[in-house]
């Protein structure tokens, strides 16, 4: 694995939850929404394409098996994946379970009301559950 410095906005939105193979997965700490942020851990990367092949298929099979381990434990109704960097360069991935009664659906979460924080407990909690489904990924 080459070096790896989280973007600082990154780390303050977001709590840390796992290393897969390539990415660091992260909680976004947003607490209306099933909201993980993948990020490969390779520095000076802000897109797709600027991965190797190899590290692109693993980021593609990483994204959807988290995503599927989530859909399936949150039964969610949609899954998004996308990756944006309008305002975080650093080449991330977000795997967001969808549900129609969410504060956002049917549109996109970005910029929709205001996050709401995780409190501790729930948030510890939240992250003890998150390891331990994607434990079979690391």
């Amino acid at each position: 694995m080459t070096d790896f410095t989280l973007h600082p906005r990154l780390a303050a939105d977001s709590h840390y939850v796992a290393d897969l193979p390539l990415c660091q997965v992260r909680l976004n700490d947003d607490a209306r929404y099933s909201w993980l942020v993948l990020i490969p851990r390779r520095d000076d990367i802000c897109e797709v394409y600027e991965l190797s092949a190899d590290d692109q298929a693993t980021l593609w099979q990483e994204a959807t098996e988290v995503g599927r381990l989530l859909m399936a434990h949150h039964d969610g109704d949609k899954l998004n994946l996308a990756t944006l960097g309008n305002q975080v360069a650093q080449l991330h991935l977000h795997v967001i379970v969808r549900h129609q009664n969410d504060a956002a659906w049917p549109g996109p979460v970005w910029g929709q009301g205001t996050p709401q924080p995780y409190d501790d407990a729930t948030l510890n909690a939240h992250l003890t559950t998150l390891r331990d489904l994607l434990a079979p990924c690391e």
